[in-house]
């Protein structure tokens, strides 16, 4: 029996964004699926149910991958694979496999032989540093930053040192309910010169991707409680 493929599905970033970031070839995907991996059943049926496929949502199977998805238990996950079924990896929000629990899928199928295709999608890390207006030729994404404040700011430095000396695009995220701590750390601790883009509801309809100098930064205000915000750092020429 030859076996499935893996697909790596994008979901949205912003409620009610599918029609305009969607493409057909996701839909068509998730249309001929009826088994999928996800960190969220109840996030994943919602956005199945908002592509407007004509599917039976009670009629699909999920299972849940998540960062606590380990051994035996991803094993069990992907057995359709080997029983020639197609499988499709859903994110919480965006592509799977970047800061996300799908990568161990994809790696796991890979191990296995097994076709992965991943498919293209929003992903707000890439449109934050297209939006940015710096170096797209040599970037790190860090994921989330230290809660403790004396180790997150060490990192904020560390960053900063890194972009200066390596003309490197720094990007990294924090949890929502975190953000504005994040905020005044960084007004407090980068240069005036380092230039920090806030990329916040990213594809949403109060979407913001703004650019400026640090020193500009401190001189305003901004609410960034419990919004998806991606933060973008750089310190190069």
């Amino acid at each position: 029996m030859s076996k499935g493929k893996l697909f790596l599905i994008p979901t949205v970033l912003a409620e009610n964004t599918a029609d305009k970031v969607i493409s057909p070839q996701v839909k068509e995907t998730v249309k001929n699926l009826s088994y999928f991996l996800v960190e969220n059943t109840r996030t994943a049926r919602r956005y199945i149910s908002s592509l407007r496929l004509g599917l039976n949502i009670e009629e699909l199977r999920f299972e849940i991958l998540d960062k606590s998805t380990k051994g035996g238990e991803l094993e069990r996950i992907m057995k359709p694979l080997f029983e020639g079924q197609d499988v499709g990896v859903m994110s919480e929000a965006g592509c799977p496999g970047i800061a996300d629990p799908g990568s161990a899928a994809a790696a796991y199928a890979h191990g296995k032989g097994i076709k992965v295709v991943p498919l293209s999608g929003p992903s707000s890390m890439f449109l934050a540093l297209m939006g940015s207006g710096f170096n797209g030729q040599s970037f790190a994404f860090h994921g989330y930053l230290p809660i403790e404040k004396k180790d997150r700011i060490l990192a904020i430095k560390n960053l900063e040192t890194e972009s200066a000396k390596n003309n490197r695009t720094q990007i990294f995220m924090e949890t929502p309910f975190r953000n504005n701590h994040l905020m005044e750390d960084l007004k407090s601790t980068l240069n005036p010169d380092t230039k920090l883009c806030i990329a916040k509801n990213v594809t949403g309809p109060d979407e913001m991707i703004l650019t400026k100098p640090v020193s500009e930064w401190r001189k305003s205000q901004l609410d960034l409680h419990k919004i998806p915000v991606v933060f973008v750092l750089y310190a190069g020429n």
